[in-house]
């Protein structure tokens, strides 16, 4: 955890560093490109002014030198998974689940038997919406945000991947293709912090059962069932 939190804080000071970068070029008239974090260190250079050169080129340095040292604790994590915690893989099966959620996922949550159930799993996390009920009033609040926050903020990634342009068909993306066609404001929100939320029991539920896992269960189980009848 130590290395995983200390991975955290040098993506934290990356993402300062590029807003500073960025907002300096802005209120200078300039607009830089956009572009992934990895990256941004090689393709902002030929769109900074020459006049601002040397208040920023080292500041892409450090850029690049923090998004080493973040590659390098990724390797580091690869190899700490594969050797000290092979149960990862289970959840590696999940497209948008790599080494780093997987690890999160299992040192966090310690014993998977500590849950009765894998749903509880995704209230644990903070993952289902607060309520605040009073007589009879119980109207539903966003989620609670309780638990840890780095691993709830690693699902919400891996649900963005799940439901983003390389996400493949599974159930997870057809139940928030179809929660997010409902439309509204905050439609694709909820869609996503439910894939979210179905990840978290899913992890759970394949740690405990090391079952094989299939992204269209329960779309063929309804397929098989309709079959039948």
């Amino acid at each position: 955890m130590a290395v995983i939190r200390s991975r955290q804080a040098l993506i934290g000071c990356r993402t300062q560093l590029v807003n500073h970068v960025r907002g300096t070029v802005k209120s200078f008239g300039g607009r830089l490109p956009k572009c992934p974090a990895v990256s941004f260190h090689n393709k902002a250079p030929e769109h900074i002014p020459d006049a601002l050169w040397p208040a920023l080129g080292p500041l892409l340095e450090q850029i690049g030198s923090l998004t080493q040292r973040i590659r390098d604790y990724d390797r580091k994590l690869e190899t700490i998974s594969k050797e000290h915690y092979p149960e990862t893989e289970l959840l590696r099966q999940v497209e948008g689940v790599g080494a780093l959620t997987a690890l999160t996922f299992v040192l966090t949550l310690e014993d998977p038997y500590r849950f009765e159930k894998s749903r509880s799993v995704g209230a644990y996390l903070g993952l289902v919406p607060a309520r605040d009920q009073s007589g009879d009033r119980d109207p539903q609040k966003r989620i609670s945000k309780e638990g840890d926050e780095t691993l709830r903020k690693l699902l919400v990634g891996s649900a963005h991947y799940v439901l983003g342009p390389f996400g493949q068909d599974s159930d997870l993306r057809r139940h928030a293709e179809k929660m997010a066609s409902r439309g509204g404001k905050n439609a694709k929100k909820r869609a996503v912090v439910a894939v979210a939320r179905k990840l978290s029991v899913l992890l759970h539920r394949l740690w405990v059962t090391a079952e094989v896992y299939d992204p269209l269960y329960n779309a063929h189980r309804r397929t098989k069932q309709e079959e039948a009848a």
